[in-house]
């Protein structure tokens, strides 16, 4: 994924979901807190579906898996100048919004098809999403929050990391914190310990707590070295001196 400044991530946060992003998270995780996110839940919508519909055998849950697939590569669209003509064979759009509100039928549809399926749960993820992708805090907030509480636990980790950036982004600080140091305490194979450390590291050091941000720095840098975490660490420290 190429580089994107902070402006364009806020004006299009959750605009480029790729697998391959998901496995450089520590490397990249400071500088794409929103991308993440729906990275991560990109990667557990696909291992769920290769592994026939969440682990469950019935039909009802592998057709759920499947439309969950569609889903997820419509909000993984290209986006086009308007007035282009989109390719034939390539999902575009002209528009962040209008991707999202295509998207949100399909993650709609599969929340109310296939209620009481793991589906659903990441449905109601992604609904979150796109709210937050429309500038609807208020339903992203609900919808996220939806998913803490009855989401799977590494579905629902990913919720919270979405949460807390939707937090920092709104001007929650305390309450994005708070959520970020329940995932450093609790780290799951979908958010990881050090992945929680970075962001809540970032947090700090926007909103004028150097010194915060510089201890956390230090404790990831002396746990992870040698790794891109850990050098990560190391050049935010340079930045802070």
């Amino acid at each position: 994924m190429r580089a994107q400044t902070r402006h364009q991530l806020k004006q299009d946060s959750f605009s480029r979901v790729t697998i391959g992003a998901a496995e450089r998270t520590a490397h990249w995780s400071v500088e794409h807190r929103n991308t993440l996110a729906i990275a991560l839940a990109a990667v557990v919508v696909i291992v769920a579906a290769a592994a026939g519909g969440w682990y469950y055998l019935s039909a009802q849950n592998e057709k759920a898996s499947f439309e969950m697939t569609e889903a997820v590569r419509t909000l993984q669209g290209q986006l086009r100048p308007a007035g282009t003509p989109a390719q034939p064979g390539v999902l575009s759009f002209t528009s962040a919004k209008e991707r999202a509100e295509a998207a949100k039928t399909k993650f709609q549809t599969i929340e109310d098809k296939y209620p009481h399926t793991r589906s659903a749960d990441t449905a109601r993820y992604f609904l979150g999403v796109t709210a937050a992708t429309e500038g609807d805090y208020a339903t992203a907030e609900k919808d996220f929050k939806a998913v803490v509480s009855s989401g799977s636990k590494e579905l629902a980790s990913i919720a919270k990391l979405a949460l807390a950036d939707l937090y920092g982004n709104t001007n929650r600080v305390k309450d994005a914190a708070a959520l970020y140091q329940e995932l450093i305490n609790n780290p799951t194979t979908s958010v990881s310990k050090v992945t929680a450390q970075l962001q809540l590291a970032e947090l700090e050091q926007s909103n004028n707590q150097p010194l915060d941000a510089k201890r956390l720095y230090e404790q990831i840098k002396k746990d992870n070295p040698g790794n891109e975490a850990g050098q990560m660490a190391t050049q935010k420290l340079a930045e802070l001196k």
